[in-house]
């Protein structure tokens, strides 16, 4: 099987259609007529809660749309500034471990901040990747992940340069001894191609290809 197709949606995709054409498209990598992709996009602004979010963490979403979905964890918010990455593999034909392969997904994002100079940190119990603020943890990237029959979809969420306005909205993924935080409020002047070609770059030493022989 050749190695997972980048694509880039242009423009604002909207939440609920492009989650439904992530879907079949799932399906169609477990039935064999359709190969793994990684798809690359920015949302209209829009709050989504996963299969641990609580009522109480939505705190004021005021006109901004609310979804729940499938996908792992708490709260989020997506909006145009933020690269979201959903990623769509195969992990029967990989390796079917759900932790390593969140483990990989961190490891993919410290090593994509880590070429341009920002120390991405695990944090125990809290997924997604943080760094040191002024005297907390702030959250700079997000991952929230589902897992059909082992094919992987939904992804991760890495703040680049958003109106941090969206994440008011909300209690961030339950954390509450914590903030949020952009590459370019960590000083990180980049354009989201050159964040593209980083994760594109990255990918294939978190996730190689198996042997199938």
């Amino acid at each position: 099987m050749p190695a997972p197709v980048f694509r880039t949606l242009e423009g604002h995709a909207p939440y609920e259609e492009t989650v439904t054409a992530m879907a079949a498209h799932a399906a169609a990598i477990r039935t064999g007529s359709a190969g793994e992709e990684v798809w690359l996009l920015e949302h209209h602004s829009v709050l989504t809660g996963g299969t641990s979010s609580k009522p109480a963490d939505l705190v004021n979403p005021g006109g901004i749309p609310v979804h729940q979905t499938g996908r792992g964890g708490q709260w989020t918010w997506h909006g145009p500034g933020q690269r979201v990455a959903y990623v769509m593999l195969d992990l029967q034909r990989r390796n079917p471990d759900v932790r390593a392969y969140v483990h990989a997904l961190e490891g993919w994002i410290i090593d994509t901040l880590g070429s341009f100079g920002i120390d991405g940190q695990r944090r125990d119990g809290h997924p997604g990747i943080w760094v040191d603020g002024e005297g907390r943890m702030d959250k700079v990237a997000a991952i929230g992940v589902r897992i059909s029959r082992w094919v992987t979809w939904h992804g991760i969420a890495v703040n680049l340069d958003p109106a941090m306005d969206g994440f008011e909205a909300i209690i961030p993924c339950g954390v509450r001894d914590g903030g949020v935080t952009s590459l370019r409020r960590l000083g990180l002047n980049i354009d989201m191609a050159t964040l593209d070609a980083a994760l594109t770059e990255s990918f294939a030493a978190h996730f190689p290809e198996p042997d199938d022989g």
